[in-house]
């Protein structure tokens, strides 16, 4: 089943139709822009079904109503702006989802004891043979 995702850059001056995207689900194979622009849609439904208009959500999230009408667009914003409009939306939870806790392997666990990993181990170097001026 295919959407039809329709992107609003909106001025100051008008709206209009940016990009006209068709697509089946948020993928790797999608731009940054097309998964943007799905995300946007899809926190202004969750936003209209919560029964708030952009206004009421701005002020309850303590933002601008131009960043939310520019989120709902489909433009970037920072990461902690749009943690504050799920909050409000009750969608924080569905953070877990997108990026679950890995549990630790039983061998990493048996190795660690129970210790976080707190770096990255070095690569080994490949063997090096002993290097000669050229005579």
């Amino acid at each position: 089943m295919l959407f039809l995702v329709l992107c609003y850059d909106i001025d100051a001056k008008n709206a209009s139709i940016r990009n006209l995207r068709r697509f089946t689900k948020l993928s790797a194979e999608n731009t940054d822009a097309a998964i943007l622009c799905e995300l946007g849609l899809r926190l202004a439904r969750h936003r209209i079904d919560a029964g708030m208009s952009q206004a009421t959500l701005a002020e309850q999230a303590g933002v601008a109503k131009r960043t939310v009408e520019r989120i709902e667009a489909g433009h970037g914003s920072e990461l902690a702006t749009l943690l504050r409009l799920l909050r409000i939306l009750k969608l924080i939870g569905a953070l877990d989802a997108l990026i679950p806790e890995l549990p630790p392997s039983p061998m990493a666990q048996l190795k660690r004891r129970d210790k976080p990993r707190r770096r990255v181990a070095r690569r080994a170097r490949a063997a090096t043979t002993s290097w000669n001026w050229r005579e």
